[in-house]
Parts: C-alpha cells; sequence; structure tokens
C-alpha cells in the first residue's frame, strides 16, 4: 500500500451504530493508520425520509468513543445532489440510460410470466427485464436506469484487485455476465436523484478513496461499480470486502438489531476495548 492509503467508513443516519458498524469504521480507521494513509468518513443520507439528524449526531458520538479520529470536513451525499444530476446528464448524453416507470409491483409481474422460468437474481435483486428500455418515458416522473448491454459495448476489459480473505485476487468483470446476471440497474430512483450505485462511485472518487473496505455482502456489487468508474472517466480503488458481524443464528446484523447497538453497550459500561474482542479485533 504504498503513498498511504486512503479509506472511508460510509454509515446512513437511519438508525443506530451495531457492532457491525464498528467492526467496518475500526477496519477501514486501522488500514488507513497503519499505512500512514488518512481515513475519511462520509454520511449517506440519500434516503431523506428514513435519515434523522439524532442519529447523525450519534454517529459521531459513537465513532469517537471508539477512538476513531477523521478528516474533516465530513462529506454529506444530501450535499451532493448537482454532482449525482451532471453525472447522469453525461451518461444520458451517451444514450446509455433511460427512464423507467415500472413499480416494484409491474418487475414481479413481469418476471413471474409462465414464459419467463425463474427469475434471475443479481446485485439488486430481481434481473430487470427491459420492460421500459425503449419507451422514452419522461425523466421527471421516472428511474434512471443504465442500459447494461450499450454500456458494456462502450468500455474496454474490465478488472479490479480484492484483498479482501474471501474473494482475494485480481478480478475480470465479463460482458455476458453483467447483461444476463446483473441487467439494467437502477442509477436514480424517483425520489432521490440517485441511487447508491451512483453516489458510492463519485463520492470515492471525489474524496480520493484509494481502498475501498466494506462487506463481503457488497462484492458482487462490485463490478458494477468498476463500470460506472470507467464510463465516468474516474479510478478504480482498490478493494477490501471483510467478513460480516453475525447474531447467534448466523443473520448478518441490520439496524433494527437495537441489542446489539453500541449505545446499549455504552450504557451498560462496556469498554471500546471490550466491543474490539467482541468483534474479533
Amino acid at each position: 500500500m504504498a503513498g498511504g492509503a486512503v479509506t472511508r467508513f460510509a454509515p446512513s443516519p437511519t438508525g443506530p451504530l451495531h457492532l457491525g458498524h464498528a467492526f467496518a469504521a475500526i477496519v477501514a480507521h486501522d488500514m488507513a493508520r497503519d499505512d500512514s494513509g488518512r481515513f475519511l468518513l462520509r454520511i449517506e443520507d440519500i434516503d431523506r425520509a428514513r435519515c434523522r439528524p439524532e442519529w447523525e449526531a450519534q454517529i459521531y458520538d459513537d465513532l469517537r468513543w471508539l477512538g476513531l479520529t477523521w478528516e474533516q470536513p465530513v462529506l454529506r451525499q444530501s450535499d451532493r445532489l448537482p454532482a449525482y444530476a451532471a453525472a447522469l446528464d453525461t451518461l444520458a448524453a451517451r444514450r446509455l440510460t433511460y427512464a423507467c416507470t415500472c413499480t416494484r409491483g409491474d418487475i414481479r409481474a413481469a418476471l413471474s410470466a409462465p414464459q419467463e422460468g425463474a427469475p434471475l437474481i443479481g446485485p439488486d435483486g430481481p434481473v430487470y427485464p427491459g420492460t421500459c428500455r425503449h419507451a422514452g418515458h419522461d425523466r421527471r416522473e421516472a428511474a434512471i436506469r443504465l442500459d447494461m448491454a450499450r454500456a458494456m459495448a462502450a468500455v474496454g476489459p474490465l478488472a479490479f484487485t480484492e484483498t479482501g480473505p474471501a474473494h482475494a485476487g485480481h478480478h475480470r468483470i465479463h460482458a455476458a455476465q453483467m447483461i444476463a446476471g446483473v441487467g439494467d440497474i437502477v442509477l436514480a430512483r424517483r425520489d432521490m436523484g440517485t441511487s447508491y450505485h451512483l453516489s458510492v462511485v463519485l463520492d470515492d472518487a471525489a474524496q480520493g478513496v484509494t481502498h475501498v473496505t466494506r462487506g463481503e455482502d457488497l462484492f458482487e456489487a462490485t463490478a458494477i461499480h468498476v463500470l460506472l468508474q470507467r464510463l465516468l472517466d474516474l479510478p478504480t480503488p482498490v478493494y477490501h470486502h471483510h467478513r460480516l458481524i453475525r447474531d447467534a443464528a448466523g443473520k448478518r446484523l441490520a439496524k433494527r438489531d437495537d441489542a446489539r447497538a453500541l449505545s446499549k453497550y455504552r450504557a451498560e459500561g462496556a469498554t471500546p476495548q471490550d466491543i474490539r474482542a467482541l468483534i474479533g479485533l
């Protein structure tokens, strides 16, 4: 990691941080510190219906309690909507996107038709059947999808480097798999003006992130992000997908797992060292 790794932790302020968040934050923080690099914080608050100021304040408090420090200012996605809109305009000008008015119910119905067989499941769920691909709906009333076949035809060979324990190595990205197994992903939801895939790619580039650390559940989405990086002429970082913190039944932790919220452990007298021990660090 010559040059000093630049890492980030990017929580959403939609609930309390739990042990899984602590693990992700510490992994990113320690990777940067061990490499004399930089650790950044990003607040992913594009879901305005669920984000709350009190949860954002709790994020800062919990991370400081863990002993983590980060550079200022903190990047907030809600301040970046013009950048997302500009990227969508760039892709639209190349005729790589289209407007989609399908509801989730419409998509389920199309995929459940007898002639379709069992629906394929990709990183975003059921692979979109392309209903609106040539419909030309008004963008203001629709979600925006990436035309995957056109996008893959517009780029050369794609690949990325992974250093996480489960997938370490050099990974090539194949057009046939992206078209059939991923499909026309949503780049902007009608109520947000962006999506996770678009915003994470643009924000990592804007922050100069060189090493993306995140849970192994997002490994399959990496090919999408590498494609968007190439389409938007952005650098591709090194990826490190780490293990997930799970409950006793083996299920990954979620925001609703208040029993494992850091605030609860703090209230019960736990120390930051206790948290590191609980998550295997």
